[in-house]
């Protein structure tokens, strides 16, 4: 609860936030998730930290992705990869996998957090895309 609290207040500061302010917010971001050698840290001056990737949430990420270049944050690539993911959890039921949730924007972690990309901006959802990427990619 306390985290989709802290998401809400986040989507009310960041829509009040000057442009130039945003800007040098997602630069932070971006020399972050360089220095970090990882996503988790993307939010981390949001007050958040973006879940886990592992192979227990491969589904989910599969359906990230599929949301992804569905909403055109992501090219061609990440489709190969979802469809990687996707046949390395052949025979498990979608549900049990995360992938519809995931096609729908929630990306849930191996350590049990939940990101809702809708709540994002679309600039921070293009990092979150990215950083699910490059953490499936890792996986196949």
């Amino acid at each position: 609860m306390r985290f989709r609290t802290a998401l809400i207040s986040i989507a009310l500061v960041a829509a009040s936030v000057s442009a130039s302010a945003q800007s040098d917010l997602l630069g932070k971001l971006k020399d972050q998730m360089g220095s970090s050698g990882g996503g988790a840290a993307l939010g981390e001056n949001l007050g958040f930290k973006m879940p886990a990737i592992g192979s227990s949430t491969m589904g989910n990420a599969a359906g990230v992705l599929q949301y992804c270049v569905k909403n055109n944050y992501l090219g061609g690539d990440a489709a190969s990869v979802k469809d990687k993911l996707l046949a390395r959890i052949t025979g498990q039921k979608q549900q049990e996998t995360g992938f519809a949730s995931g096609a729908k924007g929630l990306l849930k972690g191996g350590d049990g957090k939940t990101l809702n990309l809708k709540m994002l901006s679309s600039k921070v959802k293009e990092k979150a895309c990215d950083y699910v990427l490059k953490n499936a990619s890792s996986l196949v």
